[in-house]
């Protein structure tokens, strides 16, 4: 039985601590995961950290495909979970000290809105999301 994984990520999409959890998750048994990428930092720097991401997580042999969310990472996830498709969800999101993803507890929004097994990740920002960041044209 191949598992399915929903992956929430932006700007730590690439980052070496997410793609190091994904790869101990598909080290446990077969699984598929889909990076959802909620566009909070603007839909064209989501668009280009989301390509950059499935990049280095295919080269790393992972399967797993992507797509751009709401803004809101809680509503990307609301669209995005369907307990038929989705066996667990990762979160992952910068630190304490500069997550406001964790301002707002997503990991445990996450948890009561899908009734899921949620590991959440502590990720540094890569240089591509800042660079992403940066180039947007679109304020965050």
């Amino acid at each position: 039985m191949t598992f399915s994984v929903l992956v929430v990520a932006n700007r730590t999409a690439d980052s070496p601590e997410l793609l190091d959890a994904l790869r101990a998750r598909a080290e446990r048994g077969p699984v598929r995961f889909t990076l959802l990428a909620p566009a909070s930092t603007g839909r064209e720097a989501t668009e280009r950290q989301l390509e950059s991401a499935l990049e280095v997580m295919r080269a790393a042999g992972l399967d797993v495909s992507g797509r751009i969310g709401h803004r809101d990472p809680t509503s990307a996830v609301a669209d995005a979970w369907d307990p038929a498709e989705f066996d667990e969800v990762i979160v992952s999101t910068l630190p304490a000290q500069t997550s406001k993803w964790l301002s707002v507890n997503l990991p445990q929004r996450v948890t009561k809105l899908t009734d899921a097994i949620v590991p959440h990740v502590v990720a540094s920002e890569t240089e591509s999301a800042r660079s992403s960041i940066s180039q947007a044209s679109e304020p965050e």
